[in-house]
């Protein structure tokens, strides 16, 4: 055995994270770790890296307890962590981040030839195929996920801690994934997988523990499984098979026409993209991330005005204006990140339900806000959302990612508006909470209103798209109707390629 972690407790104030977990790794296995938001996964694994300390409970490596104050403690003992944002300096080569902080030296000067090589023979041992030389700027997700792995394999890691590593990945990037996971594995490291693509944790893991509620609820082999069962650990029943009828389609709640703009160094990011939203149906939009999607949903949400063409919500022109009037004119908007665009940290889950609704007749009059019937509406959505919280007057800070994305879900799917605007909905929420998104946003379809969803999740685009879009390099190339395409030629066409049948 590498590694044991025995009867670890970790809370924070009231809320209890971790409750008498215990978790074991053995050399060359892949162990799984399944669950809800919320249900400790997260916490157990930021304690094994250093980034968080237990309250009691201990860690074992190789048969010798240990106590980590940092992850710097945890490398030393062979831990390494591949982070869902990836740890990366952009204008840096592959070889300067691998070896950042521990680099090959000759005669007390920097070898960067040495370096090199290094980094080479590290790509070539465990089938990690990068340029050294490359700019990490100028590479693919896929590429930078590959660097930030041999970066803890530079470091010497027997065991490799992976969190969602497949969140922004096309299918093709996520089989490489997959196929290097087992070649880690076959080379003796230990590998632990946080993730909530069950379909994955049976392509790859030997072992599944699924926690709930802070507590270790089964331990499963693989080949003992289904992703059935695991769904049903994780959250205590079964998933409903949501039935997406197509709806008759009526006017035209979003129309965009012409959309172009530049970048500082002349090229466009957006080229002439013509789309459109009807009632009754879910747009989807695909595309590998940095083809133009986030610039568009700028300019259509007001983040950015300085672009040419129109933008038409509800039959009302909103070229190039503010945020205000845009979302007084009919739009409703998850952003893809929910802390720098869609929330305010440090205030209160109430006000953050709140936001963009203070001067509603609903919650003020004459300036004064009615503070008993903004907690009653944030109760409610807590509620109606499932989210888990101590009290609507926590900071949103104080959430799991997870839950923090159901406030900003809730707060902006439940306006009384005509179009929602979903960027990564369901990003880092667990099948359940994700099951009840997909609910959400088909009801809103089904009750006359628009979805334009734009997710690097090629299933829940298939899933839920009445018509998909195919962006690449700013650009609209293709358009399909559901079931039209299968998530493998969508990935060939995320990067460009062409299908033919």
């Amino acid at each position: 055995m590498i590694l044991e972690m025995k009867n670890i407790v970790k809370t924070y104030g009231r809320v209890v994270a971790n409750d008498n977990v215990s978790i074991d790794l053995n050399e060359g296995e892949i162990l799984a770790i399944v669950g809800e938001n919320g249900a400790g996964k997260s916490t157990i694994m930021k304690i094994l890296y250093g980034l968080e300390k237990p309250d009691s409970g201990e860690i074992y490596v190789k048969g010798q307890k240990v106590s980590f104050n940092s992850p710097s403690d945890a490398m030393k003992m062979g831990i390494g962590m591949v982070q869902q944002h990836f740890m990366l300096f952009p204008p840096m080569t592959v070889t300067e981040n691998i070896v950042y902080n521990n680099e090959q030296q000759k005669y007390g000067f920097l070898d960067k030839k040495k370096n090199i090589e290094k980094v080479r023979e590290l790509s070539e041992k465990y089938g990690l195929d990068v340029d050294p030389e490359a700019v990490i700027r100028d590479c693919s997700v896929g590429t930078q996920q590959r660097v930030e792995i041999l970066k803890t394999l530079y470091q010497n890691a027997d065991t490799i801690i992976f969190d969602e590593p497949s969140a922004v990945l096309t299918p093709g990037e996520v089989d490489d994934l997959l196929k290097t996971m087992k070649n880690l594995a076959k080379a003796g490291k230990s590998l632990i997988i946080i993730t909530h693509k069950l379909n994955e944790v049976m392509e790859v893991a030997d072992r599944v523990v699924v926690m709930r509620a802070g507590v270790v609820v089964g331990r499963v082999n693989k080949v003992d499984t289904s992703p059935e069962e695991l769904s049903y650990m994780m959250i205590g029943r079964q998933l409903m098979n949501l039935d997406i009828k197509p709806v008759k389609t009526g006017r035209t709640l979003l129309s965009v026409s012409g959309l172009t703009m530049g970048s500082e160094s002349g090229k466009k990011v957006l080229n002439d993209v013509n789309l459109h939203v009807d009632e009754g149906e879910i747009v989807g939009i695909a595309g590998v991330s940095g083809n133009g999607q986030s610039e568009l949903i700028r300019c259509i949400t007001g983040l950015e005005r300085e672009y040419e063409g129109k933008v038409m919500v509800d039959g009302v022109d909103v070229s190039n204006k503010t945020v205000d009037v845009i979302r007084k004119a009919g739009l409703s908007y998850i952003p893809e990140d929910r802390y720098l665009w869609g929330s305010a940290t440090e205030a209160s889950l109430s006000d953050n339900l709140l936001m963009g609704e203070e001067d509603s007749r609903e919650f003020s009059r004459k300036g004064i806000l009615n503070q008993k019937k903004i907690d009653q509406h944030a109760d409610q959505l807590i509620k109606e959302y499932r989210v888990k919280v101590d009290t609507y007057s926590q900071k949103m800070k104080e959430l799991s990612g997870g839950n923090a994305q159901k406030i900003v879900c809730a707060r902006e799917v439940e306006r009384d508006v005509p179009l929602t605007i979903a960027c990564e909905p369901t990003r880092g929420i667990d099948i359940g909470a994700m099951e009840f998104v997909h609910e959400k946003l088909v009801n809103k379809k089904e009750n006359r209103g628009g979805v334009l969803l734009v997710s690097s999740e090629l299933s829940e685009i298939l899933k839920l798209s009445d018509r998909i879009y195919v962006m690449f390099e700013g650009h609209l190339n293709h358009e399909f109707r559901h079931g039209e395409i299968d998530d493998r030629k969508l990935g060939i066409m995320m990067l460009g390629g062409e299908v033919h049948e």
